[in-house]
């Protein structure tokens, strides 16, 4: 493979942005192709690099997490996705949710000042050539040109499933007379969600109108398949009376105030912008008809007069089997020039998208010094994560986020202590061996800084 030309990164998604920036920052010539504004996508609003396109929240920052522990460990091996998060983060609780326009902007111009990288703002349809070494991120939203490519590459080891989109509300537009500001088993007032609450008929109304709605059906040979983290309402209500209350509504750490009652349900509102002026409905990705959707969720006490300033939405995901096709550097095997990175390898969520641009990044950097990177410890989140990659079942491989099942059990820790301070002992762990498996490569680095 010919080390003169430019490493292609294919994508400015988050994996796409994390891996030129990677491999630019480290002094390596990169272009990065993106195909926004001049071809969007069917969940896409703008030609931004790194836009979120469903929820504002990189997930939880708790110490105590799987998903807190990964942002950690990913820190230390100078993240441009975690540091950009930090820099545009909005009150969430404990996750780490993002002013979206802020993030976007934080990250185009870290990846506009690299001398080294040039941003090319056109379609690619045809796979480069072997003596181009190419990171391949186009994540689920692959158009239909790069994919007929690929399916020439790949075979039949074409999966998908389908992603809903929540809606989001002008916050302004909630009835602050009915919604109430709290965290689960927080004190009333003192939150960073609005809650909405629902008695029982009011409830079981909800529910029968949310059954009758028309909803999006998959066009006739598209198989549905939603990711188990991400259904939509109307598929988990489908299940039985009580799937929400025991889901995106439950009621449970939530006492109504001036009663002292938990309610039967509750919509939880999430804070989506820096400003504070749009709220986004947790958890309640949908796939109804626009008309429907308005005249559903209306019925939620609370929303009555809701301005829905974006609507939800359901799109196709694609991804590859990666453990029959790709190796533990994410190459593919037969063409070695090709990497692939982002949910197109399998993964699910932020984060892991931005975390195997990353990786696939650090594989290539070790290639041009002439060397084999060896995988993270599989006793780290993100050594877990790539070696379930590598070693799934390719006959039922399905997508997969950040959890402590990917990591072995650990008899070293006191069964009858504490989980939340097990598993702050276990992060810890987890990030001391990151730490020190990357300075031990040469790759351990701080992250970008923004003011």
């Amino acid at each position: 493979m010919s080390s003169d030309h430019p490493i292609c990164v294919i994508g400015g998604g988050l994996a796409g942005c994390e891996a030129a920036w990677q491999l630019a920052s480290r002094g390596l010539p990169v272009v990065l192709w993106e195909m926004r504004p001049e071809r969007s996508t069917p969940a896409h609003q703008t030609g931004d690099l790194a836009e979120l396109v469903c929820s504002n929240t990189l997930g939880s920052r708790m110490p105590h997490t799987a998903p807190g522990i990964f942002k950690a460990e990913l820190a230390c091996l100078g993240s441009l996705t975690v540091a950009a998060g930090r820099a545009a983060s909005v009150p969430a609780g404990g996750a780490l949710a993002v002013d979206r326009a802020r993030f976007a902007d934080l990250i185009t111009g870290a990846l506009g000042g690299l001398p080294n990288l040039e941003i090319r703002r056109r379609e690619v349809v045809e796979l480069p050539e072997s003596g181009r070494r190419t990171i391949i991120a186009t994540g689920p939203l692959t158009s239909p040109g790069l994919t007929a490519s690929l399916g020439e590459l790949l075979g039949d080891d074409d999966l998908y499933f389908y992603d809903a989109i929540a809606p989001i509300v002008d916050a302004s537009t909630v009835d602050p007379e009915v919604a109430w500001r709290a965290d689960r088993y927080g004190e009333a007032g003192t939150g960073d969600y609005l809650n909405l609450p629902l008695d029982q008929p009011q409830y079981e109304a909800f529910v029968d109108a949310l059954l009758e709605a028309d909803a999006l059906r998959p066009r006739p040979f598209e198989e549905e398949r939603f990711f188990a983290g991400c259904q939509p309402i109307e598929a988990i209500a489908s299940r039985g009376r009580e799937s929400l209350r025991f889901g995106p509504m439950k009621p449970v750490g939530l006492r109504v105030p001036g009663t002292g009652r938990r309610a039967w349900a509750v919509l939880q509102l999430r804070q989506e912008t820096r400003a504070g002026g749009a709220l986004n409905l947790v958890g309640f990705q949908t796939r109804l008809r626009y008309g429907e959707q308005e005249r559903v969720l209306r019925m939620i006490p609370g929303l009555e007069r809701a301005e829905f300033l974006r609507l939800g939405s359901v799109h196709r995901n694609t991804f590859i089997n990666t453990p029959r096709l790709l190796d533990r550097g994410l190459r593919h095997r037969s063409a070695p020039h090709l990497s692939f990175a982002g949910q197109l390898v399998g993964c699910e969520g932020y984060t892991e998208s931005a975390a195997m641009g990353l990786w696939a990044a650090l594989v290539v950097v070790a290639e041009r010094e002439h060397r084999e990177l060896p995988p993270p410890p599989t006793l780290t989140m993100l050594g877990g994560l790539l070696d379930h990659l590598a070693t799934a079942d390719p006959d039922s491989f399905q997508p997969m986020n950040v959890n402590f099942g990917l990591l072995p059990p650990d008899p070293q820790r006191v069964a009858r202590r504490r989980k939340k301070e097990r598993r702050t002992e276990r992060g810890q762990d987890c990030v001391a061996l990151l730490r020190a498996w990357a300075e031990e490569q040469g790759v351990a680095r701080a992250g970008p800084e923004f003011r």
